[in-house]
């Protein structure tokens, strides 16, 4: 499923071509895409809104709508799940396979959201903050500092895997960047948060947050067929994995084998002699 930097980078690409753009026609070829909505309903709300703000949230991505007088209206929530996909292309073009929903905009392209296992959502919400408000801080944000993050930590008393998963805890992060920022603070995934010194937590702070950004930079993970950016390109950060999927293979620090386990019903990467067990958790 993409995470934060993919789901970043697909934000970062659609946005230009969709701002100040008016949706002037709706196509929907699987329903469930819409998240409950009738086709009917979810053509009624959006034709003819104009694109304010193209954003992220969490995993999330939050295309703002609003009436030519500028009138908020609500927005499109996007989440990608495992196999869904964003692109803007020409509406001339032959529409692409497994396209679910397409949007026609007034200069002649359409926003078509593509998914292979209609596990992904495209849908409107008038009152978009109903799902929003419930999410953690966003780590790349000002706001989510080393204080608050040990505060929050140490306020829990949950395996730090799970609870860094918790999207409601730290919004955005998914099975990869867990693992790769536990490895790089050298945190067992089984260790309880409320018993992570203050140091060790530093390091996890700026691990999540030096991952993520390398991410982005990157252009997010492509480890399998599925996710590519809106231009149809695979990202590169799955070349930088010291951990994640190397299930058997040295570790590039102590040269011990990675190790799998299962935490959660989620296959967890580590290294026993970099991420030590801790006596009692």
């Amino acid at each position: 499923m993409p995470e934060l930097p993919e789901v970043e980078t697909v934000t970062r690409l659609i946005r230009k071509p969709l701002l100040g753009r008016t949706i002037e026609g709706v196509s929907v070829q699987w329903e469930r895409t819409l998240g409950g909505t009738s086709r009917r309903s979810f053509s009624s709300a959006v034709r003819g809104a104009r694109v304010k703000a193209v954003w992220r949230r969490a995993k999330y991505i939050v295309i703002d709508l609003e009436r030519p007088r500028g009138e908020p209206i609500g927005a499109v929530l996007v989440h990608l799940r495992m196999t869904g996909r964003l692109h803007v292309d020409a509406a001339t073009e032959e529409a692409r396979d497994y396209t679910r929903v397409a949007c026609r905009l007034d200069n002649g392209n359409e926003l078509r959201f593509v998914d292979t296992r209609k596990f992904g959502r495209f849908r409107f919400l008038a009152r978009p903050d109903d799902v929003l408000e419930g999410l953690g801080p966003e780590p790349l944000e000002s706001g989510f500092d080393r204080d608050r993050f040990h505060r929050d930590l140490r306020a829990r008393r949950r395996m730090l895997k799970p609870l860094l998963l918790d999207q409601t805890f730290l919004a955005g992060l998914g099975n990869i960047y867990v693992d790769e920022a536990l490895h790089a603070a050298q945190l067992h995934p089984l260790r309880r948060s409320d018993r992570v010194p203050r140091p060790k937590a530093d390091a996890l702070y700026d691990a999540i947050r030096t991952t993520l950004a390398e991410a982005i930079e990157r252009e997010g993970s492509s480890f399998d067929t599925f996710y590519r950016t809106p231009e149809g390109q695979p990202g590169s950060y799955q070349d930088r994995f010291q951990v994640y999927g190397r299930t058997g293979e040295p570790c590039y620090r102590c040269g011990r084998a990675i190790r799998r386990i299962v935490v959660g019903q989620r296959g967890t990467h580590f290294c026993t002699r970099c991420q030590p067990a801790p006596r009692g958790g």
